[in-house]
C-alpha cells in the first residue's frame, strides 16, 4: 500500500469550505451595502441649509428665546433673593436709608432732611387711620396687591396714553420706597407687585405700615411723617392740631409738587382733603 505523502510546510492550509467562504461573502457585502445607507442618511441629515431658509431662522429664534427664558430665570431668582433677605433684615433693623432717597440725592442732587424713626405705637392712631383710608381702605384685609384696582388702573392708562394711575396698595407703595426708584414704567409696577407679595410673607401688616409712615415722601428730600411735622409745622408729629394732620395726609399723594398750603389747588387733592375734614374734624 502507497504511503501517503506528507505536505510540504510551505502549501498553504486550508481551513475554510466553499460553504464557509460563500457564507463569509454574503455576510460581508449586507454589512458593506448598510454601511453605505448610514453614511447616506448622515450626508443627507448633515447637508447645508441655506441662510435665508426659513427652517435656518426657525432654529436660531427658538435657540434665541431659550437663551432669553434663562437669564430672565435668573434675573428673577436673584432679584427675588437680594430683596428678600434684605427684607428679613428689615424685619429687625431700620433701613438707614432707601432707593428712593439715594435717588433724590443722586439724581436731582436734593439734601435728604434729618429725620426722627417713630415706632408705630409713637405714631397717633388718627393720623394711621387717615393713611389707610385714602391711600388702601383694604390694607389689612389684602395680600399685598389689588388686582381689581391694577386692572383699573391699567385701563385709565390706556386711555391717557401713559402710565398715571398705579392702583398701588400701602405695601406696593413702600416696596417702591424701599427698592425702587419713582419713574413710572410697567416694568416698575411688576417689580413693586413681586416686591410687595414677599412683604407680605415676610412682614407683619404693622411692620409695613410703619416703614411707610417712616419713609414715605413728604416733600424735596423730606422723608417720614415725623420729618414732614417737623419741616412744615416745626413741631412733631404728636403735637399736631387735626387739620394740620389731615394736610399732610392728604400730601401723600403729590408731595413734590404741592405743599400743605397749596393743595387745594389740585383737584384730586382737594377732594381728599375735603373728605379727610368732613370724616375726622366735622362735629
Amino acid at each position: 500500500m502507497p504511503r501517503k505523502k506528507n505536505k510540504s510546510p510551505t502549501e498553504p492550509f486550508l481551513c475554510f469550505t466553499e460553504e464557509d467562504l460563500e457564507r463569509t461573502k454574503t455576510a460581508s457585502l449586507f454589512y458593506i451595502k448598510k454601511h453605505y445607507r448610514w453614511l447616506a442618511q448622515q450626508r443627507k441629515s448633515h447637508q447645508k441649509v441655506s441662510p435665508t431658509s426659513p427652517s435656518l431662522w426657525l432654529v436660531r429664534l427658538i435657540n434665541l428665546l431659550k437663551v432669553s427664558i434663562k437669564w430672565i430665570v435668573i434675573l428673577h431668582i436673584i432679584f427675588i433673593l437680594s430683596t428678600s433677605l434684605c427684607l428679613g433684615i428689615f424685619r429687625f433693623i431700620n433701613p438707614p436709608a432707601t432707593t428712593l432717597m439715594l435717588y433724590r440725592r443722586l439724581a436731582y442732587g436734593w439734601e435728604i432732611k434729618p429725620s426722627r424713626y417713630l415706632p408705630l405705637t409713637k405714631i397717633p392712631r388718627s393720623i394711621r387711620t387717615m393713611v389707610i383710608r385714602v391711600e388702601d381702605g383694604d390694607f389689612y384685609n389684602h395680600r399685598g396687591i389689588l388686582p381689581a384696582a391694577i386692572k383699573n388702573a391699567y385701563r385709565l392708562n390706556q386711555q391717557i396714553g401713559r402710565p398715571v394711575y398705579g392702583g398701588s396698595t400701602i405695601t406696593m407703595q413702600t416696596a417702591r420706597t424701599l427698592f425702587l426708584i419713582p419713574e413710572k414704567s410697567y416694568l416698575r409696577k411688576y417689580l413693586e407687585i413681586i416686591i410687595a407679595l414677599e412683604m407680605e410673607l415676610i412682614l407683619s401688616k404693622d411692620r409695613i405700615l410703619e416703614l411707610y409712615l417712616n419713609y414715605a415722601e413728604w416733600g424735596k428730600g423730606i422723608f417720614g411723617i415725623e420729618g414732614a411735622a417737623r419741616f412744615h409745622y416745626n413741631k412733631g408729629v404728636q403735637s399736631l392740631t387735626t387739620n394740620q394732620a389731615i394736610r399732610l395726609v392728604t400730601l401723600l399723594s403729590s408731595p413734590i409738587r404741592y405743599t400743605p398750603q397749596t393743595l387745594t389747588k389740585n383737584g384730586i387733592l382737594r377732594s381728599r382733603y375735603q373728605y379727610l375734614v368732613q370724616r375726622f374734624e366735622s362735629p
